[in-house]
């Protein structure tokens, strides 16, 4: 669906924008026709911010932090009761924090994202809810250091982390619609059980993964349903060591690094491996990949079942058969480890994600589009926002000797919109580029950066395409963002 089909069906409205057309009127004042209702126009309840961010993932709660502590009114939006998105959800392990330097012989070793991610991390470690950032025994052409999580105390740790900033954290909370004035936001229009509601600001940023906002406001879009969409399984009363010794034995181990698991070093956090031909054909029946990361003993934190939308992404009706597919992939396999692993004859489903996690939903256009080559060859841009090193196609495609390549401030201003940041995977439109830009840590750092311009630019009353670039870089520096050379 493109953005004018979008724009017909979707509600971008502002006040007073609905009409009475129909044929008959509701004893609640709705007029209705044979297949529509039109609803009456209603006076909203405003809440006023400097930034609003819509979605509270992995980018999301990066850049409502980054918003706050630059000492903008911050108001977080998330359909969810908790914050975290993919990185709890669908996630394996958070990639990357460093540069390839492992499949480079004499390529320096760099932490290249640090900033409010490593913070995060920080508090993590802290709570016995991260591996540390350890470093991969096999598998060194596809990442150098293994970042495994708890999905639950990273929940956690994330709404501590936001309550403490001042941030006004609006969850199970819908974002329905925008307000428009030309080609400014004026308003994000939410709906929640205390009813619907007109969030302002002077600068939206969008996280939402779907690109909802950017949407709502008209931005251009498209939708390739070019990913298979997942849900992870954690399960539970398993032995990490014995699928260690089974993946060994049938056939080898291709990852695996040791980490701090259940306050212990030196155990497993990270294993994948081959199946055999027995497990092995049955897992490719549901998408399942034998890669598990884990921060507790007898646990596997994320099982993957994998599952290509027919349709698309965005359509209510498509989703929900595929939600059922995979929730019956994911029992699937829980019965497979119970049969095949030694050490896990017992094992259970322990959590599952809310619902099907996407790795592409909208591809919001914005004012630069980052390419393959500017990937893989290593480019850099005289606005960088950040630097990242790890690409998910690795070993197939690798950042140029190990390097990084930049992510210029243009590539987050969505085109058409002066007050509109997008962060997350709503950005670039190559597959082969967003196989390294849609990853956990790669988002995180697009989210310290989009928070921070959204609230330099709140507090000078400027457009995203008026605020200095020195500014931003300044800002950024201050809270111990990484750049090269």
């Amino acid at each position: 669906m493109d953005r004018r089909e979008f724009s017909k069906r979707a509600l971008i409205f502002g006040f007073g924008a609905f009409t009475a057309l129909g044929k008959g009127k509701s004893a609640a004042g709705q007029t209705q026709e044979d297949d529509v209702c039109i609803e009456p126009s209603k006076k909203l309840p405003i809440r006023k911010f400097d930034v609003a961010v819509v979605g509270g993932g992995t980018a999301g709660v990066i850049a409502a932090l980054a918003a706050a502590r630059q000492g903008a009114k911050t108001a977080l939006i998330e359909v969810k009761g908790y914050t975290g998105g993919t990185a709890v959800e669908g996630g394996t392990a958070l990639h990357s924090f460093y540069n390839l330097w492992t499949a480079f012989p004499g390529a320096k070793k760099r932490q290249v994202v640090r900033g409010i991610p490593q913070e995060l991390i920080d508090r993590l470690i802290k709570v016995g809810g991260c591996s540390g950032h350890a470093e991969m025994e096999k598998g060194l052409d596809y990442d150098s250091v293994c970042t495994a999580i708890d999905t639950e105390l990273y929940k956690l740790i994330t709404m501590e982390m936001l309550t403490e900033a001042g941030v006004f954290l609006a969850v199970n909370t819908l974002c329905a619609g925008a307000v428009m004035e030309g080609n400014q936001i004026r308003g994000a229009i939410t709906e929640s059980r205390s009813g619907r509601e007109l969030f302002t600001a002077g600068t939206f940023v969008d996280c939402s993964a779907y690109g909802d906002l950017a949407a709502y406001a008209g931005a251009d879009f498209t939708a390739p349903n070019d990913y298979e969409s997942c849900n992870s399984v954690g399960i539970a009363n398993v032995n990490v060591e014995k699928y260690r010794d089974f993946l060994a034995a049938n056939g080898g181990v291709d990852q695996l690094a040791y980490g701090t698991r259940s306050g212990r070093e030196g155990k497993i956090v990270r294993v994948q491996g081959e199946l055999g031909p027995e497990f092995g054909d049955e897992a490719d029946k549901i998408g399942m990949s034998s890669v598990t990361t884990t921060v507790h003993d007898n646990y596997f934190m994320f099982i993957k079942c994998n599952f290509k939308v027919p349709g698309t992404v965005l359509s209510r009706d498509d989703m929900a058969k595929a939600e059922v597919e995979v929730r019956r992939r994911m029992a699937r396999a829980v019965e497979l480890f119970r049969k095949y692993v030694p050490g896990c004859e017992k094992a259970f489903m322990a959590r599952t994600s809310p619902k099907l996690c996407i790795r592409r939903g909208r591809t919001i256009t914005c004012d630069y589009d980052i390419s393959h080559e500017d990937v893989i060859e290593g480019r850099h841009f005289d606005d960088d926002i950040m630097v990242y090193g790890f690409h998910d196609f690795a070993p197939r495609y690798q950042i140029r000797n190990g390097g990084t390549y930049g992510l210029p401030y243009k590539a987050l201003r969505v085109k058409g919109i002066e007050n509109l940041l997008a962060a997350g995977m709503m950005i670039t439109s190559d597959h082969r580029a967003h196989m390294s830009t849609r990853n956990t840590v790669c988002c995180m750092g697009q989210g310290q950066a989009a928070g921070t311009a959204a609230a330099l630019c709140a507090k000078k009353k400027r457009g995203t395409r008026e605020l200095h670039y020195g500014q931003l870089r300044k800002a950024l520096e201050n809270d111990n963002v990484y750049f090269e050379g």
